[in-house]
C-alpha cells in the first residue's frame, strides 16, 4: 500500500505542481486510507495532531484544501479550524470536516463555523473524491477571480494615479500661465501651496475646524491653491508689470483679477460632464483670497467667517510670501519681521485662528521659504 506523502516532502518535489491537500487525523490508519485514495491525483501531506496541522498549514507549499478530523485528543478539529481562521496565511484555505459523528447538529455546527463541506465516516471513496474535486475547482475559480480583481484594482489605481498626475500638472501649467507674465513671482505658487497645506493641517487639529478640514477637503484645497491668481492673465501688462504705484483706476482693474479667475474656473466647471470637487475650492479661493477679516477687503467686502475658510488660509499664505519675497519695487522682508507684521494684522486682515496656526507652524514656513527660494534670492 502506497503511504500518504509526509509533511516533510520538499517544496520542489515534482508533484508540487498538483493541488496540495493536508489530511489531519490522529489515527495513522485513517491518514493512510485517505492518502492512498488522494495521492494519485494530488500532492498529499499529513498531520496527526492539531498543533502539527497548524505548523504544516503555515509551511510551504500552503495547502489548497484541508481534510480535518473533528474528534482528536487535545486540540480538536474545531479548535484547529478557529486557529486556521485567525491566521492571515491560512484563513482562506477551504476546510472539509471529516468525522464519525453522524448527526444534523454536528454537521450544522461545522458548516456554521465556515467549513466548505462535511464528510462522515465510514468514508466512501467516490464521495470523497467528488467533494475534494468540487472544492478544489471552486478554490481555483475564487483564486482566478481574486487575481483578476487584484489586477483590475491595480490597473484602476494606476490610471487614477495617472489622471491625478495629469490633473496636477495641468493645474500647475495654468498657474504658471498667470505667473509667467510676472517673472519675479518665481516659486510663489509652490511656496503658497505648501503654506496653505501647513495651515490647513494645523487648523484641522482644532475641534472647531475638524468637520470642515477633513483629509479629503484639505487635499482638495491644497490642489486648488495654485489657481488663486489665475485671473491675472486678464490684467493688461502695463498694469500687471508696472513697478510704480498704481493709479486708482489701475488699482480697480488690478483688483478685478479675483473675479476674472473665479469666472474662468466657473466656466470650466460648467463645461465638465460631472462635478469636479477641487474646482469648487479653486473658485472660492480665486474670488475671496483678498477679503479681510474686518470686512475691508475685496471684491465683496466679506467679513469674518462669511469668508470661506479656504480663502482665509490663502490670504495669509499669499501675504506672507509677498512679504518675504524680493520684488523690483521692494526688498524681501526678514522672516521674523514678516511674522510680526502678520501678527499685527490678527483679527483685522487675518482670521485669528489662522494666525495662531501660522505661529505654530512658523518654523516650517521658514523652511519652505528657504527650500523654494527664487533664483537670485538670498
Amino acid at each position: 500500500m502506497k503511504p500518504y506523502l509526509p509533511a516533510s516532502v520538499p517544496a520542489d518535489d515534482p508533484s508540487s505542481a498538483r493541488a496540495t491537500i493536508l489530511i489531519v487525523d490522529d489515527l495513522p490508519e485513517n491518514l493512510e486510507v485517505l492518502g492512498e485514495l488522494l495521492q494519485p491525483l494530488y500532492r498529499v501531506r499529513g498531520a496527526q495532531s492539531g498543533v502539527r496541522a497548524l505548523a504544516v498549514a503555515r509551511s510551504s507549499p500552503v495547502p489548497d484544501l484541508i481534510l480535518l478530523d473533528v474528534m482528536m485528543p487535545g486540540m480538536d478539529g474545531y479548535a484547529v479550524f478557529d486557529a486556521l481562521r485567525a491566521d492571515p496565511l491560512t484563513r482562506d484555505i477551504p476546510v472539509i470536516f471529516v468525522t464519525a459523528l453522524d448527526g444534523v447538529e454536528a454537521e450544522e455546527r461545522g458548516l456554521s463555523l465556515g467549513a466548505v463541506d462535511y464528510i462522515t465516516k465510514p468514508l466512501r471513496p467516490s464521495i470523497v473524491l467528488a467533494r475534494v474535486h468540487n472544492q478544489l475547482e471552486l478554490k481555483r475559480a475564487r483564486d482566478r477571480l481574486r487575481d483578476q480583481n487584484a489586477f483590475l484594482e491595480a490597473e484602476i489605481a494606476r490610471r487614477m494615479s495617472d489622471n491625478l498626475l495629469i490633473q496636477d500638472v495641468s493645474i500647475r501649467a495654468l498657474a504658471r500661465l498667470a505667473e509667467i507674465r510676472d517673472p519675479e513671482t518665481g516659486n510663489h505658487v509652490r511656496r503658497t501651496q505648501a503654506y496653505v497645506e501647513l495651515l490647513a493641517r494645523r487648523l484641522a487639529l482644532d475641534p472647531r475646524h475638524q468637520a470642515t478640514l477633513t483629509p479629503d477637503s484639505i487635499d482638495l484645497i491644497v490642489k486648488s491653491a495654485p489657481l488663486h491668481d489665475i485671473g491675472k492673465v486678464g490684467i493688461p501688462d502695463h498694469i500687471l508689470l508696472k513697478t510704480g504705484k498704481l493709479s486708482e483706476e489701475e488699482w480697480e482693474i488690478m483688483k478685478s483679477h479675483s473675479r476674472l479667475g473665479s469666472e474662468a474656473i466657473r466656466n470650466a466647471e460648467e463645461d465638465a460632464e460631472r462635478p469636479v470637487p477641487f474646482l469648487a475650492y479653486a473658485k472660492e479661493i480665486a474670488l475671496y483670497h483678498h477679503e479681510r477679516w474686518d470686512g475691508s477687503g475685496y471684491p465683496e467686502g466679506l467679513a469674518g467667517e462669511a469668508i470661506p475658510l479656504s480663502a482665509r488660509l490663502m490670504a495669509l499664505a499669499d501675504v506672507f510670501d509677498a512679504l518675504v519675497s524680493r520684488r523690483v519695487y521692494k526688498a524681501a522682508v526678514p522672516l521674523e519681521t514678516a511674522r510680526d507684521m502678520i501678527c499685527a494684522e490678527r483679527a483685522s486682515h487675518f482670521d485669528p485662528a489662522v494666525v495662531d496656526a501660522f505661529l505654530a507652524e512658523f518654523g516650517r514656513f521658514s523652511a519652505v521659504a528657504g527650500r523654494y527660494q527664487d533664483e537670485g534670492s538670498e
